[in-house]
Order: structure tokens, then C-alpha cells, then sequence
């Protein structure tokens, strides 16, 4: 994948259209997510167009957050151009500039349908049940909160790929990029940059820091925070079949049929009827309704051979290795929180995408919950997670790199003290008041006087 070229070649993005009236369609129908005619020729992360949103918690209640919606050039799996979209978010009152650092905030989309999609289940007259983006709008707030700015794109890509290998990197990265520019963010091309995402979100986040390096190298990346992010997709497949949660995996192979011919001719070949027909269903479904719907679903009662056997197979070991994180090295710090008795994700998956990461040289600090499973440790991790952000925004020093197995991170005494402004600002959610009292500029200042003293004694 080669380096965005600076130079725009002249183009001029399309003026911000003002907030659509009335009930949002779903990406699908929306005319916004075309993208102009010639934008394939223009850099990644070149801004397309833009408009203003309203968002609503559970597409009902009325958020005081300012946010717009960015139409933007980047790539797919193999460097194809297309379009991506992210929603970028700002405090109702707070001014932009003022050195705010941005999160790129990756949501556990977990879902091929477009309902389930951050910038239409985030959206005011949204009708997504069961997308749990609109969940973590709660968690969200805590950012938005402490004056940052958050960027969430939908980094499955418009026909919702869940599981896909690299190109949610470039999504999310091409969306920091199409951010960076955007004037009523007035953020700079040196704004601190942190990344965050918890399951899915921490899956996409995983791609967004190894393809940073080589994909987009001019971007600040201070740190990325890693919440259960898989580690070994495949794996997880295996694990997951038949059980309550078989849904999950059925997700994955519905996307990644459609962007793999070698696992797209498998399927056809060794699928029956039922199945392919259960893989079209589970294509239209939200994550709680794909897991409740598919729940204890074995893939061994549709194949024409024996299961082992289909995932023995070359076409599906390649995509198997193709989709395994850890294989790239990032080049910032990262901060991964995993729980040890996690029942959708192995912690042994994990601890294998840490050590390839800490082979490769990177530094992460690494915790292993002992008490939490998978949903409780995403907000019994957020404060601690938070901290760390807030820290790498300030450019504060980092803490010792290495894995340590906790009785539970929410024992912490500073996660303590964070539940409570973790509360507040959920309850400001729940509520539809106004998030941002609590901004954080001088410690962005500090970053920079910082950054520039290291300059000068250089």
C-alpha cells in the first residue's frame, strides 16, 4: 500500500450540508454515501463532503453534542478505492481548536447489516435495535467529556465486512486524515491522535496501529488502547461454534465470503441449502439479534464433510492467516486490557497477539483481568483506559511496559474515582445534557511545550 501523496490535485470538497429532516435512511439509501464521480483518483483521506447531523442515545433521546458526518476517499482489502464515512464529534459549546486531541473511537459494529453502522444508529429517528454503537455512545461520553474531540468510523466499510484483514486500518486511519482537515473541528495536521476500541472495536483498532506505520506515517498516534481485541479471529471461529454465541462467527463468514473467492467457493460447494440460506439471513441482522437467532447453531449441521475437514482446507487456512492480528508491529504505545475468563474470546489469543507485538519490539502494557468477563471489563476498564489516554495526550511518561495479571482492574484507586465521572457523563447520555465541562486543554499545552522543548534540546 503506497503513502498518501499531499497534494489534493486541486480538489475542492462540497460545502456542508445542513442536518437532514426527518427519519435517517439506512446507508444503503442515502445518496450522502455516494461518492463524486473521479474521487478515485485523489489521495486517501482526501475529504469528499460533509454535512451535520443530530444524534440521539437509542435514536431517541436528543444529544447536545455537536457532530458532522465526512464522506472521504480511501482503500479496501486489496487498495481498491472507495468511499468511508465518519462521524466526528465535538461538545455542544466548546469551542473547536485550543490544541483538543482527537480519538479515533472504533464501536463493536459486530453486524454486516448497515443498522448496526456508527453513523446511522448513532443518529437521531435511528431504528437499530440491538447495534451496540448505540451502547457505547455511554462510554463515548467520558471523551467528550474530558473536551476531546472522537472520530468513529464506520470501519467495516459500507457493505459491512465484519472480520476483514487491514482495511479497517485504513478506514479508520483515512478518517483521521479526512478529520484533521475538516475546519469546524480546528484541529491541526500535528493534533495528538489516540485510538480506542473494546471486542470488535479493539479488533479494528488492532488494524488501525499496524497499518499506521506504513499506511499513514505522518499521523501523530500517541498511544491505542486494545480492549479483548480477539488476537486470532480464526480461533475464535473454532471456539465459538455451537455455543451461545455461535452467531458471532456466522457474522464473520458471512462478510468475509464476499471478499475471499477461495472461502466464497467452499462455501458454495460444501454448504448446503439451509446454511447459505441461515449466511443470507444473518446478513440483515443486528449482533443481538444474530446471537440470539443463531445461538448453539453448529456449522458441522450444514456442511456436506466434516467440519475439521472444511477448516483444513487451503482457502480457508489462508484466510485464517490473513485475518490473525500481531503479525505487524505498531509503532506507539499500546495499553491492551483482556479478560482471563472472557467467554467469547480466549485469553490464550490474546497473549499470542501481545507476544508477536512485544517480539516485534513494540511496548505494551498488558492487563490480564481475573474477575471480569467480556462485557463487564469495558466499562470496568474505561477509567484506567481513560487515564492512559489522557496521559499520552499530555505526553506524560509511560508506564513500564510488561503483562500483569490483576484480581480486577476496577480495585485500581484512580478507577475508583474515574467510575464516578464515568457515571456523570453517562448520565449526561441518558439525560440529553450538555458533555465537556470537564475539558482538558492545558494538558494538551503541556504536550506540546513538551514536544517542542525536546525539539530545541535535539
Amino acid at each position: 500500500m503506497s503513502v498518501r501523496v499531499d497534494s489534493n490535485a486541486g480538489w475542492t470538497p462540497e460545502p456542508t450540508l445542513p442536518k437532514p429532516t426527518g427519519r435517517p435512511r439506512l446507508p444503503a439509501h442515502d445518496p450522502f454515501y455516494d461518492p463524486p464521480s473521479g474521487f478515485a483518483t485523489l489521495p486517501e483521506g482526501t475529504l469528499l463532503r460533509s454535512r451535520e447531523v443530530e444524534l440521539a442515545f437509542l435514536g431517541v433521546i436528543r444529544q447536545q453534542i455537536t457532530a458532522w458526518q465526512l464522506l472521504y476517499r480511501t482503500s479496501d482489502l486489496n487498495g481498491v478505492a472507495e468511499a468511508g464515512i465518519t462521524t466526528v464529534l465535538l461538545p455542544s459549546g466548546v469551542e473547536p481548536g485550543d490544541d483538543r486531541p482527537l480519538l479515533a473511537y472504533q464501536c463493536a459494529i459486530d453486524a454486516v447489516a448497515d443498522s448496526a453502522f456508527p453513523s446511522y444508529a448513532l443518529r437521531r429517528g435511528a431504528w437499530a435495535p440491538g447495534a451496540v454503537p448505540q451502547l457505547e455512545l455511554l462510554v463515548i461520553a467520558s471523551a467528550l467529556d474530558r473536551g476531546w474531540v472522537v472520530s468513529i468510523a464506520d470501519h467495516e466499510g459500507q457493505n459491512g465486512y465484519f472480520g476483514a484483514a487491514r482495511e479497517p486500518g485504513y478506514r479508520v486511519l483515512d478518517g483521521i486524515r479526512a478529520a484533521l482537515g475538516f475546519g469546524p473541528l480546528g484541529l491541526r495536521d500535528d493534533t495528538p491522535v489516540g485510538v480506542w476500541g473494546y471486542s470488535g472495536g479493539g479488533m479494528a483498532s488492532s488494524w488501525v496501529v499496524e497499518m499506521a506505520p506504513d499506511y499513514a506515517p505522518e499521523l501523530d498516534i500517541v498511544g491505542a488502547a486494545l480492549g479483548a481485541p480477539v488476537g486470532d479471529p480464526g480461533q475464535t471461529f473454532i471456539r465459538l461454534n455451537g455455543t451461545f454465541h455461535a452467531g458471532l462467527p456466522a457474522l464473520v463468514v458471512a462478510g468475509l465470503r464476499h471478499i475471499y473467492p477461495g472461502l466464497d467457493r467452499v462455501i458454495e460447494q460444501h454448504v448446503d441449502n439451509d446454511g447459505l440460506r441461515k449466511l443470507d439471513l444473518i446478513e440483515k441482522l443486528g449482533t443481538v439479534a444474530a446471537i440470539v437467532r443463531f445461538a448453539r447453531d453448529d456449522f458441522d449441521d450444514y456442511t456436506d464433510i466434516p467440519l475439521a475437514d472444511l477448516l483444513a482446507t487451503p482457502e480457508v487456512l489462508e484466510v485464517f492467516e490473513d485475518i490473525r492480528l500481531g503479525e505487524r508491529t505498531p509503532t506507539c504505545p499500546l495499553f491492551v486490557v483482556q479478560p482471563i475468563h472472557d467467554q467469547i474470546i480466549h485469553i490464550e489469543d490474546v497473549d499470542g497477539q501481545v507476544n508477536r507485538y512485544v517480539d516485534g519490539g513494540a511496548h505494551v502494557t498488558y492487563r490480564r483481568d481475573r474477575c471480569s468477563e467480556h462485557l463487564s471489563l469495558m466499562v470496568l476498564a474505561a477509567p484506567t483506559v481513560l487515564d492512559w489516554l489522557s496521559d499520552r495526550f499530555a505526553g506524560r511518561a509511560l508506564p513500564d511496559a510488561g503483562t500483569k495479571t490483576v484480581l480486577s482492574m476496577a480495585l485500581n484507586p484512580s478507577a475508583i474515582r474515574g467510575f464516578a465521572a464515568l457515571a456523570r457523563a453517562a448520565g449526561k447520555v441518558v439525560l440529553g445534557r450538555k458533555l465537556g465541562r470537564n475539558s482538558e486543554p492545558t494538558t494538551i499545552r503541556e504536550r506540546v511545550r513538551a514536544r517542542n522543548a525536546r525539539r530545541l534540546s535535539a
